[in-house]
This record gives C-alpha cells, sequence and structure tokens, in this order.
C-alpha cells in the first residue's frame, strides 16, 4: 500500500538572504558573480527521486529574466544530495548586481521520475505542474552585491515535495516542491546521535525513527500536519547506523545560523493528519554559520 505524502512547507525564500557588502540597482551597470546548488532532505519512502532540471532563472527586481541552460541533471539523483552534499547548478556566473525577488528551476518531465524504497528498480512518472513552462518558484528578495562572490543552494526537500494523487492523475506521483534558500555564508549544521534500542526497551517504536528540526529555542515539538502558532518542523531527517558506534546517527545541513529545537520520535508520521506523535529528547541547538553544531544524545542523560 503506497504511503501517500503530502506537501507542508513554503515555496519562499528564507528572510534575510543578502549577500555581504550591500546591494545596488540592477540597472546600476554594476555587476556580481553567483554560484547555485541543490541539496536534499532525506526521504523515507524512495529510494531515488530524479527531478531533472534543464534551466534556472533569475529575476531582478528591475529587470528581464536571467536563464542559464543547466546539464547534467537528467540522471542525477537528488536522494544522493543529504548530510550537507550539494550539486553545482550553476557556477561563478556574472549577474547584474542588486536585488533579485524570484527564482525559477524548469524542469524536463519526461527525464523525471521516482523510484521506491520496498519496489526495487520499478520507476513511477512524476508529474510537475507547469514544470516546463514556468519551472519551480521561489519567491522571495536575496541580494547579489557588486564585485562580489555569492555562493547559494536551494534546498529541496522531497519528504515535503512528492504527493500521491490518489487517483485521477497522468502520473504516479505528483511533485508540489518545498523548497528555500540559503546563503551558504550563513549557514552551518547539527549532527547528533539516537540510542534507538534504549528507547525502543522503554517505548513501542514502528522504526528506527527521525529527527525533527524546528525553527527557534523552545519550541514544542510535533508531527507534520499540525497546525499551531510554531509551524511545521523545518526537517524530518529519518537516523541511520552509525558507522563507529551501535547508535543511530543524523545530519541537518545548510541550517541559517540561530537557534533550533531538535527532537526524535520512532513513531511513524503519516503526513496525513495531526498524529499523537510521542517526542524524545527535546533539545535547543544554536547554530553558527560555518560550524557543526553537536546535539547531545537522544535520550538526554538525566
Amino acid at each position: 500500500m503506497y504511503r501517500s505524502l503530502r506537501l507542508f512547507g513554503v515555496s519562499a525564500l528564507a528572510a534575510g538572504i543578502a549577500a555581504c557588502g550591500g546591494g545596488g540597482s540592477s540597472d546600476s551597470g554594476e555587476t556580481g558573480t553567483v554560484s547555485f546548488g541543490v541539496t536534499d532532505a532525506p526521504a523515507t519512502d524512495f529510494s531515488n527521486v530524479t527531478v531533472a532540471f534543464t534551466e534556472l532563472r533569475l529575476k531582478p527586481a528591475e529587470g528581464d529574466w536571467i536563464s542559464f541552460p543547466l546539464e547534467g541533471f537528467e540522471s542525477q539523483n537528488l536522494l544522493e544530495l543529504q548530510g550537507g552534499v550539494s550539486a553545482p547548478l550553476i557556477t561563478d556566473e556574472e549577474v547584474p548586481a542588486g536585488t533579485y525577488t524570484e527564482l525559477r528551476l524548469i524542469v524536463d518531465t519526461d527525464n523525471s521520475f521516482v523510484k521506491r524504497e520496498s519496489k526495487g528498480t520499478t520507476e513511477y512518472t512524476l508529474a510537475v505542474p507547469s514544470g516546463e513552462q514556468s519551472g519551480l518558484k521561489l519567491k522571495g528578495e536575496f541580494v547579489v552585491a557588486a564585485d562580489t562572490s555569492t555562493d547559494f543552494t536551494v534546498d529541496f526537500d522531497v519528504h515535503k515535495s512528492i504527493v500521491n494523487p490518489q487517483g485521477g492523475s497522468l502520473a504516479d506521483y505528483l511533485l508540489k516542491p518545498s523548497m528555500r534558500l540559503v546563503n551558504n555564508l550563513e549557514v552551518g549544521k547539527i549532527t547528533g546521535l539516537v540510542d534507538h534500542a534504549t528507547i525502543n526497551s522503554t517505548s513501542s517504536c514502528n522504526y528506527e525513527g527521525s529527527a525533527y528540526i524546528f525553527a527557534g529555542a523552545d519550541v514544542e515539538p510535533s508531527d507534520l500536519n499540525v497546525n499551531n502558532d510554531t509551524g511545521n518542523p523545518l526537517l524530518v531527517i529519518p537516523v541511520t547506523p552509525d558507522d563507529d558506534t551501535s547508535l543511530y546517527a543524523y545530519t541537518a545541513g545548510f541550517l541559517t545560523a540561530g537557534d533550533y529545537t531538535v527532537s526524535y520520535s520512532c513513531q511513524l508520521d503519516d503526513n496525513e493528519a495531526d498524529d499523537a506523535i510521542e517526542f524524545d529528547g527535546t533539545q535547543n541547538v544554536t547554530v553558527t554559520a560555518g560550524e557543526t553544531a553537536q546535539a547531545e544524545t537522544i535520550p538526554l542523560t538525566p
């Protein structure tokens, strides 16, 4: 029975994605250099999610769209880009300096597909509404400074983006993207360990579990579908066996510097309802740009 994934996220740029050194008008004649890469948050249900990007478009606040053709993404499995790993979309391209209001990724739907973890090599078609025309959209302001090279990363969250259309669709799955854009100079990562065996001995676990990452300190953890003032988790990361210990590990990459709440659940989040999920090891973690923050091992030591 296929598990349905539902979109929870926003297709908006994170606030404050400004390159160092200020801005300028896009019609001033000044230029800056930009690079854009793509990364992915882990997904539990799929072994391959290939979204064939063919073009990247940037919209200056004042000016026409700027387009860059992309090559090499026809067979790029986004699930290989996890745990702080990224792949370049464009590198060191010169563009007008100034404020930009939107980024778009054009998709070749014929070469986009998914494979399910439990179904081996079977490929399932992936529909991307308007993917070949207007593409996947990220709206919001970011700045390219004059005479400066700035690197950005598009964080593409597969776990929140692939939807089972439940019939009536021309494709097996539907892509409703949950993406965010970050300035690489402003991000760090969180790593942590989970003692799943200890937790399983005192509770009913139905799988190894996931780490839930929430923006802000002292956030009350909740499942993907809850509707509350603090919002849904920014990332939900399945834990994996750690090579050096008997524990499980997780890494949350490309997090903007600031405070986060980290928690863990070994109960399966079905993404369809406000589930009464139990959480363990809820803690605050501060991310510093360019550094890796080590969370406490879960369960927390009394």
